[in-house]
């Protein structure tokens, strides 16, 4: 049976722990009895989740401790022997005080219970890679005799297949908060870069040169400078909206002001995401069809989780569209889910259809919506025949991508001999300012125009010919190469670089 959650390579790690392999013994299992499974341990981890509190104080801000209190709890009225319990959940600081209140209330009298921080750190599609290659463990313990052979105990564990430089003991408020400060900074990233794609827009500057450009600065760096329609995800909003409630509640008005900006830049992004798809579609989305590529919050998981194709079709739900949306992992039960929490039964059945297919999602659609960077959707298996250089170039005559050179004279064809003609086909410059892996690679006029097998890609081709003129693309992850496109007469819109020059908004508007 396959696992309940999309993770790739997941799926061969569980069934090897699990079922174990000639020469290594099973050492995964699995119990509904948790009782008896505390009793036989040595070590207790606590992985359970801490939403965001929807009622009392703290509400839409503070994490919600019920299921690590309850944990806790019954890991305390169960023990007979002393235990370590690790705190793995995001929690604010001070959690770990918290518990070992817990223990010392409830647990018997000649029990020890040892509570250490040891936050994960991996990211949602590249889960296993990041537990098999961490950039770091990190240990939080007392700076006890007792707490720092419990950190001890723990990094054996790790040891098997962590080099022991990379597993760091720090205190526990500071393995607690660092959790905290990873995401948010990360997300910190996003909003800035995001933040800078509205200004490139207006300015007529391209945020991926600009990204490129700024990222090459070694105090910078180029990671998490992508822009997008907006981050998401479990942990993301969740944390920082943590850290401005902690910083809020020590009376740190400034630190909050500063953090809630983050999260206020972020649903900006996607408010002004969907408002340029309103503005180009003649100010109103009733009754239009839209197709919607992508609804997972980032390519290879299923995890919708704060994903921003709920905000954007949200809106789009707001504005009576008919939209159709296409993700290769996520379940139409989920979707449908996700946007009852905030519409009307009648009003999702009505505007919603989720496809099995992007081409159905595209067919007679009045613009195209690209919400997750899933490949599927890139161009990179686009290639463009000669003829539709001039329709290119004549409509972008500086683009560097497109300049056409003279053969040298020495070239020869595949016959050995000079080409007289070979000087007459356009060949297409390296722009200096592309970054490595970005969708706008150099043009190749040599080949056909698309594979039609390439069953790894969604065929552009195919949805040009579907779509409603005037073929709208709205590109919300950066994942498609604008020049492609246009070359099959698509109207593209991206995060952070003016519109198609013949439907380029005011910039007042």
């Amino acid at each position: 049976p396959s696992l309940p959650i999309y993770e790739p390579g997941l799926q061969d790690v569980v069934e090897l722990a699990r079922d174990g392999l000639d020469g290594r013994t099973p050492n995964l299992h699995f119990s509904t009895d948790v009782e008896d499974s505390i009793l036989a341990a040595d070590l207790i981890f606590i992985s359970v989740n801490t939403p965001t509190k929807t009622v009392g104080v703290g509400a839409g801000r503070a994490s919600d401790l019920t299921y690590v209190e309850s944990a806790a709890r019954q890991i305390a009225e169960v023990a007979t022997s002393n235990k370590i319990i690790v705190e793995k959940s995001t929690v604010p600081c001070g959690t770990a005080s918290s518990l070992r209140d817990i223990f010392s209330t409830l647990g018997q009298e000649d029990v020890h219970f040892e509570v250490l921080s040891n936050p994960e750190f991996l990211a949602e599609g590249t889960a296993v890679r990041d537990l098999l290659e961490p950039d770091r463990i990190l240990l939080g313990s007392l700076r006890t005799e007792r707490g720092l052979a419990a950190a001890n105990a723990l990094a054996d564990v790790y040891a098997a297949w962590v080099p022991r430089e990379r597993v760091i003991n720090v205190n526990i408020g500071s393995s607690e908060l660092a959790k905290l400060a990873a995401n948010c900074m990360l997300a910190q990233r996003i909003s800035s870069i995001n933040s800078l794609s509205a200004l490139c827009e207006s300015e007529g500057a391209d945020i991926s040169e600009l990204a490129y450009a700024v990222g090459l600065d070694e105090r910078i760096g180029p990671k998490f400078l992508k822009a997008s329609v907006g981050f998401g995800g479990s942990c993301f909003k969740k944390d920082v909206l943590n850290l401005v409630y902690m910083a809020e509640s020590r009376h740190l008005t400034e630190v909050a002001n500063y953090w809630r900006a983050v999260v206020d830049i972020n649903e900006y992004q996607k408010e002004r995401f969907t408002k340029r798809i309103i503005r180009s579609l003649n100010n109103t989305l009733n009754s239009k069809k839209i197709a919607v590529l992508g609804y997972a919050y980032k390519k290879d998981t299923g995890d919708t989780r704060e994903s921003a194709a709920i905000t954007v079709i949200g809106q789009m739900i707001s504005e009576n569209a008919r939209v159709h949306i296409y993700d290769p992992k996520v379940k139409e039960s989920q979707i449908k889910q996700d946007l009852l929490a905030d519409h009307r039964p009648e009003t999702i059945d009505r505007c919603i259809t989720v496809c099995n297919d992007p081409y159905t999602a595209c067919d007679k659609a009045a613009a195209v919506v690209i919400l997750t960077e899933w490949d599927y959707f890139k161009t990179d298996g686009l290639i463009l025949p000669p003829a539709l250089f001039e329709k290119l170039a004549s409509r972008d005559p500086e683009n560097p991508r497109l300049k056409r050179t003279s053969t040298s004279s020495s070239e020869t064809n595949s016959e050995g001999t000079g080409s007289s003609s070979e000087g007459l086909q356009p060949k297409v410059h390296d722009s200096p300012l592309t970054s490595p892996g970005s969708p706008a690679e150099p043009l190749n006029a040599s080949k056909v125009l698309h594979n039609e097998t390439n069953e790894s890609r969604i065929d552009w081709a195919r949805v040009s010919r579907i779509v409603r003129r005037p073929r709208l693309v709205f590109d919300g992850r950066n994942v498609v190469d604008r020049l492609k496109l246009e070359a099959l007469d698509f109207h593209v819109n991206c995060i952070g670089k003016a519109s198609t020059p013949s439907r380029r908004p005011s910039r007042y508007q």
